[in-house]
């Protein structure tokens, strides 16, 4: 998955069948167009020297 950041807009751009459908699975999660979207927040943190992985909690409005 390619993560692109320009200022404070953030892209993701899938390399792989898997990461497209993973992609969506993650925006019909977040994204309601109806009600209201849920956000993605930063839980822990993240260094890379000590593990490759960002972890973020899915929370409501």
């Amino acid at each position: 998955m390619k993560i692109s950041v320009e200022k404070n807009l953030v892209e993701f751009t899938p390399e792989s069948n898997e990461e497209t459908k993973q992609l969506q699975k993650l925006w019909n999660t977040v994204v309601d167009c109806v009600k209201f979207n849920k956000k993605l927040v930063p839980i822990g943190e993240f260094v890379p020297q000590k593990s490759n992985l960002a972890r973020f909690a899915i929370e409501d409005k």
